[in-house]
């Protein structure tokens, strides 16, 4: 699937809110000019006497990648200038042999590291992070280029390249330069391979080789080893969620680019064991619980409301999630990114769309974080992301319609030119869509996915068989109406423990010691929470008896226990007004008796 070109898509709804609040609060504020706090850290006088190993410098390029998709996005013409100032001014103080980054001299990545020592996070003796900066800095020259066609961001994106070559094929391995026993390095794989792919040129592609053979070299690392063998991600390295995420969407990336079947299985196996195990009802990768890292997966089978969910780890799943939709055309990528877009992905965004939460909790606090925290910048890429996989169009030249919600789109398609599609709906609070399209009077087959949720979906006055979880094929040249069933859903989650061993003549014994059963409500693609109950208590328990759920017309939904006032749930993404130190949560206790 080709996903929707830069401009060619208008979001509307909540959506469409946030990413215009990204481009007016975020985008346009933190970084206007070279004397931007994060633009500066770039300096000569700064640079030179910077050896904190510090990650700070990963704003500058994850700022040229959100504000140039969002200048293009909506003609920010403004936008768009700014963008090309800060990065011809990053790109003057480029060195002769391509270093680009913001580490005093003997701190870069091009040195030989002492010997590692024992560290339960594999990292190097002196801290660093300058892979990390310039793999991000990579990306956001690159985007900077498909956005204008000048050749001096893609001059100054391969010489980072060229240098990383020289380095790595020096004796250095890029386990050597990162923790989490490389991974914050070896994600140099997705902007080598961009590389690649924008010039063509097999030297890159060469290097992303070599960086896969060298974390196959390391004990610590072996993603595609583990991967491909089924190891569950908390298993891999330190279980670091952004980073092993970050990695997958190179490594999907590295099957399009080589045809390589094991990278695809790799990333599929990775894909279904994070879906399956590690994300929240909203979709967010989540862990951290009774860890010395906030942000790793957990074990397998682990389950706490007040687990972590990293806004970084949430863009890294979206975009893992595109590169799988773009390979394979299957619904459940889709799925997925509007599930995370429309819960935890909105739930950290603030309305001044400046602000941030670091953090989010499917019960817990909301807290937005301080000024250099990296999920600020992160956040902001991934509604940047938005916009493009709302729609695509297959080989076949059917257009697919990804993302549910208000929304106009150009799109073209191949034998047919310019279609004009408009999305009007309450969608996501209610069920009812109509698609008006406009193909200048040919007929276009559209591919409409059908949430998994969505039983008993149909269209106006067609017996077509909508099957959720998939793509319906619909041929129209006008307007079409559907009908999704939206009804409140309670889900059920336990925490519990079984403690195993083996008796003497070698049979299993398996008890379960400690078990708490757990209930949320969604109601289409929404995830609900409660606020404070009653006021001040952080948890509670309930009884809830036969149909205790009721939905209220004004987005409200009423969830009735039999022995205590009702408790009003809305959308978590707004609960608690989206202001510092709300609290949202979204799953209450079931007594022992009611959990079966």
């Amino acid at each position: 699937m080709q996903l929707a070109p830069p401009g060619a898509v208008s979001l509307g709804g909540i959506l469409g809110e946030a990413v215009e609040a990204n481009r007016l609060g975020r985008l346009s504020r933190f970084i206007v000019d070279e004397n931007s706090p994060a633009i500066a850290i770039f300096a000569p006088d700064a640079v030179a006497t910077n050896d904190q190993g510090d990650w700070y410098g990963e704003h500058a390029g994850k700022w040229l990648i959100a504000a140039t998709k969002a200048a293009q996005r909506a003609n920010d013409t403004v936008l768009l200038a700014r963008v090309r100032q800060v990065a011809d001014w990053l790109i003057a103080r480029q060195d002769a042999d391509g270093y680009l980054g913001n580490y005093a001299p003997a701190r870069r990545f091009m040195h030989k590291q002492p010997a590692k020592l024992p560290t339960w996070n594999g990292e190097p003796t002196l801290r660093t992070w300058d892979i990390w900066t310039h793999s991000y800095l990579m990306l956001g020259l690159i985007e900077v280029h498909r956005a204008t066609d000048e050749p001096a961001y893609l001059d100054a994106a391969r010489r980072i390249g060229d240098l990383c070559w020289r380095t790595l094929t020096s004796g250095i391995a890029i386990t050597e330069v990162g923790n989490h026993f490389g991974l914050s390095a070896s994600i140099l794989l997705d902007p080598v391979i961009e590389l690649h792919s924008v010039t063509n040129d097999a030297r890159y592609l060469d290097l992303a080789l070599l960086i896969i053979d060298q974390m196959e070299a390391d004990p610590g690392n072996r993603l595609l080893g583990q991967a491909l063998a089924g190891a569950d991600p908390s298993e891999i390295a330190t279980g670091k969620a952004y980073q092993l995420l970050w990695n997958m969407v190179a490594i999907a990336k590295l099957y399009r680019a080589t045809g390589d079947q094991r990278y695809l299985t790799a990333a599929l196996n990775f894909w279904q064991a994070v879906r399956d195990r590690h994300l929240t009802l909203g979709g967010g990768p989540w862990g951290g619980v009774a860890h010395r890292s906030r942000e790793v997966f957990n074990a397998a089978g682990t389950f706490d409301p007040e687990a972590y969910v990293e806004t970084c780890s949430t863009m890294a799943w979206i975009q893992l999630n595109r590169e799988l939709l773009t390979i394979t055309a299957e619904a459940r990528f889709a799925e997925e990114i509007e599930r995370s877009a429309y819960n935890d992905l909105l739930g950290a965004q603030a309305p001044d769309g400046e602000d941030w939460c670091y953090y989010s909790f499917a019960n817990g606090r909301r807290i937005h974080t301080t000024y250099w925290r990296c999920c600020k910048s992160s956040g902001a890429m991934a509604l940047e992301e938005l916009a493009s996989v709302a729609y695509g169009v297959t080989a076949a030249g059917e257009i697919a319609i990804n993302l549910l919600g208000p929304s106009d789109a150009r799109i073209s398609v191949p034998g047919v030119g310019t279609v004009r599609i408009a999305q009007r709906t309450d969608y996501p609070f209610t069920g009812e869509l109509e698609i008006a399209v406009d193909a200048g009077g040919a007929t276009v087959p559209l591919l409409l996915r059908v949430p998994e949720w969505a039983q008993g979906a149909r269209i106006e006055g067609s017996d077509t068989v909508l099957e959720p979880g998939r793509y319906t094929r619909i041929e129209t040249d006008g307007v079409v109406r559907i009908v999704l069933a939206m009804v409140p859903c309670l889900h059920s989650r336990a925490a519990r423990n079984v403690q195993e061993s083996l008796a003497p003549d070698g049979s299993a014994v398996e008890q379960e010691v400690l078990r708490h059963d757990y209930v949320a409500l969604t109601k289409g693609p929404l995830v609900y929470a409660t606020g404070l109950v009653d006021g001040y208590k952080t948890s509670e328990t309930v009884r809830l008896g036969e149909n205790p759920v009721r939905d209220v017309s004004d987005g409200t939904i009423l969830l009735s226990p039999r022995d205590r006032a009702p408790l009003a749930f809305e959308p978590y993404y707004r609960a608690g007004g989206r202001t510092h130190g709300a609290w949202r949560l979204t799953w209450l206790r079931l007594p022992p008796e009611e959990a079966a």
